[in-house]
């Protein structure tokens, strides 16, 4: 009997299929850390979860010269430091203003240098894009990033090794705003953030509208005075993530660890 010439290759090529199964696992595991109740319970050191005194604020995707400076000014009448989450290619348009971030004494972390999933990038591909925006902030704000959150938040195997390459400690967040819509107000935001809040937390908010609807930065930066209503009514100090203790010493980090105390969307 003539065998059906479909039947070899299937079999031929079902090791090869295996294989590629286990290698996609292996690169897109890591992203299930990208569900918020996940993470708060098994990794909460990776969820941003520090001092119960304290929130760590931190913003993303500047900086940015129609929105940053604004940002500053009003950090600057609350009294408040935070964590600023820099694209590199941001930095390289605005360095003097990435400059002025570190000058006024906020901490630089790294969201890399592009604004592309890593999950859609070979490993080699994110780990260029993380040397890269390492030394691009270094080089702007006499800076080396210890802290790095990957866009939207989807961590990859190529991700994950790559920060523990360079000594980065991922972080991503316990609550965020929403802040990167059309529809966002100042309202919003704050019930968003109210929303997510855990003594302890890390707020997520963005100081540029490069990868959100134009002027959505405008609701976050209204909502600051309302969020520190929010934050005293909570008796929570506000500060950045160096001063918030996280699981213990760090995020998912530059020794390996998954997430500090206990071991256990969109940006």
């Amino acid at each position: 009997m003539t065998a059906d010439p479909r039947v070899a290759p299937a079999r031929a090529g079902r090791p090869l299929a295996v294989a590629a199964a286990v290698l996609g696992a292996g690169h897109a595991g890591p992203a299930v850390t990208a569900v918020g109740g996940f993470r708060r319970v098994f990794l909460p050191g990776l969820a941003g979860a520090g001092r119960p005194d304290h929130v760590a604020l931190t913003f993303d995707d500047g900086p940015d010269a129609a929105s940053t400076p604004a940002f500053l000014a009003a950090l600057d009448r609350l009294g408040w430091r935070a964590t600023f989450f820099m694209l590199g290619r941001m930095v390289d348009r605005h360095r003097s203003l990435a400059g002025e971030v570190a000058a006024a004494g906020h901490e630089i972390a790294l969201h890399g240098y592009e604004h592309v999933s890593h999950l859609r990038r070979v490993p080699g591909r994110v780990r260029d894009d993380l040397e890269r925006g390492v030394d691009v902030i270094a080089a702007a704000t006499g800076r080396s990033p210890v802290w790095f959150r990957p866009p939207y938040g989807l961590i990859s195997g190529g991700s994950y090794r790559a920060a523990r390459r360079l000594g980065l400690r991922t972080v991503l967040w316990t609550a965020w705003g929403r802040d990167w819509t059309a529809t966002a107000t100042p309202s919003s935001v704050v019930a968003d953030v109210a929303r997510g809040l855990r003594p302890g937390g890390t707020v997520l908010l963005h100081d540029s509208d490069c990868t959100s609807a134009p002027g959505a930065w405008r609701a976050t930066l209204g909502a600051l005075p309302r969020l520190a209503d929010l934050f005293a009514a909570s008796g929570v100090a506000v500060g950045p993530l160096a001063d918030h203790d996280v699981g213990g010493g760090g995020g998912l980090g530059g020794d390996g660890d998954l997430g500090g105390a206990g071991r256990p969307g969109r940006r």
